[in-house]
């Protein structure tokens, strides 16, 4: 395993979480993806929704990689507290 395989371990830059509780007719997915742009920074963009529709999306733009792992990271944060899970 390469160092890069390990640092992605550690820092992921996709993420998809799944709420499902049927109790609730509840179906939901939150997907977040960082990827770099060709000016040194990166963007978050985040897709939502119930599962098997197309959902909504946003993109966030960061000066960096690094911040955008930490939003994605802050993000993930927010949503295992709100009962999704990987």
């Amino acid at each position: 395993m390469t160092q890069d395989e390990k640092q992605l371990q550690v820092f992921p830059d996709r993420l998809l979480i799944l709420r499902v509780d049927p109790a609730k007719k509840m179906h939901r997915f939150y997907l977040m993806t960082v990827q770099r742009d060709l000016f040194g920074g990166a963007s978050l963009t985040r897709e939502w929704g119930r599962i098997g529709s197309s959902g909504q999306v946003r993109v966030d733009y960061h000066a960096d990689e690094g911040q955008a792992v930490d939003a994605l990271a802050d993000l993930a944060t927010q949503k295992f507290k709100r009962g999704y899970k990987t």
